[in-house]
């Protein structure tokens, strides 16, 4: 049996309750067989791969607080520290009914790999908690964030752990929990990042995620002579990424036709209205059906009831922006009888295996999320150095350096499938350039 096999049978046997982080390590650990079985006696005798499977640690701690009618909630919180090789951990908090520890460790491992990628020194972690901020009073939303930040705030610090935003936690809980932080420590510091301009924040950091997507979607569609210029384009998803990827690829030239929600999609043949979708979903936090109700042109469709999703729609470019495995194999068929060039992924993992197979063996550039939407990560960690160094960049400065690191891990990720006859395949590509720098700083550092 080969080192990679004997691994993923322990990682199986002993996170068997875990899917999605087993998918996650099947994925990576299968792409990287040529770099593993080429340096395969000494990674096995140092047990590399064992060790970038383990997370240096894993928290998980009880949240009470009070709700508006005097009732105490409990929620439980996680924090994943997995692996600290080439900087702090650095990754998102989720809240969300959804979070258990295993889709916390499949985060945080993905976001090792991530990290790596944007050639930043940062480690890989990820946080949240099964709460879910949908429906409460800001005042309820403050109290949990404080009692969650009373616990979290003992395992995390600027050189040591810096949280930031993900599915459910935006600026708003952001804040909430730096001030708690800062109340508790009485330090003022670069602790979690996507915070407020008025404290610390960085400019572009809300567009971040959504910008890069297109930059590197770019580029890749650039480097196949392809012109993104008046393309069509499905998106799922209506949060942070999904909107600014929908305006990024506006501004490049492309239609955005759709998005969606957790209760239905929305198609748009003149192209969706980015104004009108912040209106909806980042002031008034409604559904889709608002943005359906003011716009003549677009058309609703509850998920439920009709049983479709975005992919149903023609496109030449699918950007899947909501959660993870939520573009299935009858999706990929779907896009690929439809012509579909290009799928970049703006979320984590959205594509299960086998549709992401699909569509490679079918001739569809494949962008996988580790480096397509590393540009929030990357700009997290220009938010880090601003703070170190107290200096605030303006937006063109930030999106300036952003676009050049979402260029280079194209290129990072392209030259590292060619180097091991994989050329066009960007999930080994992805996979192999986060890893090797990850592996030889762990070895590096010795038996830790």
């Amino acid at each position: 049996m080969s080192y990679v096999d004997e691994v993923l049978a322990k990682v199986r046997e002993k996170n068997s309750a875990e899917p999605e982080f087993l998918q996650a390590v099947d994925e990576v650990l299968n792409s990287l067989r040529p770099v593993i079985e080429a340096n395969e006696e000494e990674y096995k005798k140092q047990a590399l791969l064992e060790r970038i499977c383990e997370p240096e640690r894993q928290f998980k701690f009880r949240v009470p607080w009070v709700d508006d009618n005097g009732q105490v909630q409990v929620n439980t919180g996680y924090r994943v520290q997995f692996n600290s090789a080439i900087g702090p951990y650095k990754g998102g908090l989720r809240l969300h009914p959804s979070v258990n520890i295993g889709i916390i460790k499949f985060l945080g491992f993905e976001q090792i790999f991530k990290n790596s990628l944007t050639g930043l020194p940062i480690g890989g972690g990820k946080g949240g908690s099964d709460f879910d901020p949908k429906g409460k009073s800001d005042r309820e939303v403050m109290a949990f964030c404080q009692s969650f930040m009373t616990e979290l705030c003992k395992y995390i610090g600027a050189d040591t752990d810096v949280p930031a935003g993900d599915i459910g936690t935006g600026a708003r809980e952001i804040g909430f929990m730096f001030g708690q932080y800062k109340r508790i420590k009485g330090l003022y510091e670069g602790v979690l990042t996507g915070k407020g301009l008025t404290y610390g924040g960085s400019l572009a950091r809300t567009e971040a995620t959504g910008y890069g997507l297109l930059y590197l979607t770019d580029e890749m569609l650039k480097s196949n002579g392809i012109d993104i210029k008046g393309k069509t384009i499905c998106v799922s998803g209506a949060g942070n990424v999904a909107i600014y990827a929908t305006q990024k690829a506006q501004q490049l030239g492309a239609k955005v036709v759709t998005v969606s929600d957790s209760t239905g999609w929305i198609y748009d043949s003149e192209g969706i209205d980015v104004e009108l979708l912040r209106e909806v979903k980042e002031v008034k936090r409604a559904r889709l059906t608002e943005y359906a109700a003011q716009r003549s042109s677009a058309v609703y469709h509850d998920k439920k009831a009709e049983g479709t999703n975005v992919w149903s729609i023609k496109c030449d470019i699918a950007l899947p922006c909501a959660t993870q495995n939520e573009l299935n194999l009858e999706d990929a068929k779907a896009l690929v009888a439809n012509g579909c060039k290009a799928v970049a992924e703006g979320a984590n993992m959205p594509t299960t295996l086998d549709a992401t197979k699909y569509l490679q063996e079918n001739g569809v550039l494949f962008a996988p999320g580790k480096a397509a939407n590393a540009g929030g990560v990357a700009t997290s960690a220009l938010e880090m150095s601003q703070n170190s160094e107290r200096l605030s960049w303006t937006f063109e400065e930030v999106d300036s350096k952003l676009k050049n690191i979402m260029v280079n891990i194209f290129h990072n990720l392209d030259d590292a499938a060619k180097r091991y006859g994989f050329e066009g395949d960007y999930v080994v590509g992805a996979n192999i350039a986060g890893f090797e720098k990850v592996a030889n700083a762990m070895l590096a550092q010795g038996v830790v």
